[in-house]
């Protein structure tokens, strides 16, 4: 009878035994199931912010390159408006000898240019229209020196080739009232000289405006 007690208290012991050597097996299978999840989670996060991280910097790189063609594009500009000035004053100075016979501006109350405007005003045509008539009396060859100029209203860059339309308007106009296109020069100057406070509509007025030189 004793036996027979102890035997059934072995059998028991060794059915916990198994009982929990199942339970643990199957706990230790669910932590490395969720450590993998948990794994796989971090990894794909990781992978997304490299992926943002890539896309940021693809998208820094293009920006930079567009901020270092406009940087390049306003280098050309001004060299090139320095290069075309040094090359007026040469021609200016070799084939004219540089004196000055008349100037005028295209900038008083009555034949300034509008705002952001090339368009030469109708005041302004009577005006040329005098210095073309005068030019033609001299019967001799001159050199016109026309000079743009703007306001400090938007970017360098901008008022350089606002300056250019302007001047080139006028020459195209002197052209058509009979002055040849190979005796007049356009300079741009952009905002870089004016001559009064931009800081004022009236100054602004008087900075955007065009100088026409004859040259002798």
């Amino acid at each position: 009878m004793r036996r027979t007690k102890t035997l059934w208290a072995v059998l028991v012991v060794v059915g916990l035994l198994a009982s929990t050597g199942c339970v643990s097996k199957k706990l230790f299978r669910r932590n490395v199931e969720e450590t993998d999840a948990r794994v796989a989670s971090v990894e794909s996060g990781v992978e997304a912010n490299e992926k943002r991280i890539g896309d940021l910097r693809s998208e820094t790189d293009s920006k930079v390159a567009a901020v270092d063609s406009k940087a390049q594009r306003a280098v050309e500009i001004g060299q090139g408006a320095m290069n075309r000035a040094e090359a007026a004053a040469q021609r200016a100075e070799e084939a004219y000898r540089g004196r000055l016979i008349w100037e005028i501006t295209l900038s008083n109350d009555d034949v300034r240019f509008s705002f952001n405007q090339a368009a030469i005003p109708n005041d302004a045509q009577a005006v040329l229209d005098g210095l073309v008539s005068n030019i033609k009396s001299l019967d001799k060859a001159v050199y016109v020196e026309i000079e743009g100029h703007t306001d400090s209203t938007g970017t360098e860059t901008y008022n350089y080739e606002l300056g250019e339309q302007r001047a080139s308007t006028v020459r195209d106009y002197m052209a058509r009232q009979g002055i040849p296109l190979h005796a007049m020069n356009v300079i741009s100057y952009g905002e870089s000289n004016p001559v009064a406070d931009n800081a004022t509509s009236t100054g602004r007025a008087q900075n955007r405006r065009v100088v026409v030189r004859v040259l002798e």
